[in-house]
């Protein structure tokens, strides 16, 4: 099998599998169960214990494609329990990372905007409900939360964290 083949016999692959699976609305709705063993550690951090959460950040999400705040600051080492709000009448996720790896995310969106993920570093949230991510900042650092519907990242709806 030649290269081009090859390389169009693994996107179809990926595509068809649902690894990526974007497009249901309805595993945002499906409370996550923290599970202490499945915990991996990220360049951002890590899922937090929600027992552990010493605070609750909210966050709104609006049709503008802004977050209210677009800045959080936390304390390396904290859990926190981020409750995002979808204001608008629009699909919005909050999606934690690191900017290269949320412009990678972003690009991989543009491509298959039918991808499905419910990782614990994301909220996807319907018109008028919210969603909740329970992180630890293991890392000093600056990082970013970002919807990542297509279009969205592009139109600046991107937020900053800083732990210290």
């Amino acid at each position: 099998m030649n290269t081009k083949s090859s390389i169009l016999a693994l996107a179809a692959a990926i595509a068809a599998s649902g690894v990526f699976a974007h497009g249901s609305e309805d595993h945002a709705a499906k409370p996550r169960k923290f599970d202490a063993t499945k915990v991996e550690d990220t360049a951002f951090g890590r899922e937090g214990d929600p027992a552990k959460a010493t605070r609750t950040i909210r966050l709104d999400m609006a049709d503008s494609m802004r977050f209210t705040p677009a800045d959080i600051t936390v304390k390396r080492g904290e859990t926190v329990k981020i409750v995002a709000s979808n204001k608008g009448q629009v699909l919005h996720e909050m999606v934690i990372g690191t900017p290269d790896e949320l412009k990678k995310h972003a690009e991989m969106m543009r491509k298959f905007p039918e991808m499905e993920h419910a990782e614990p570093y994301m909220a996807h949230v319907k018109p008028g409900a919210s969603g909740e991510v329970v992180w630890q900042f293991t890392k000093a650092g600056e990082f970013q939360f970002a919807c990542l519907i297509p279009g969205h990242f592009e139109a600046g709806m991107v937020g900053k964290v800083t732990v210290k």
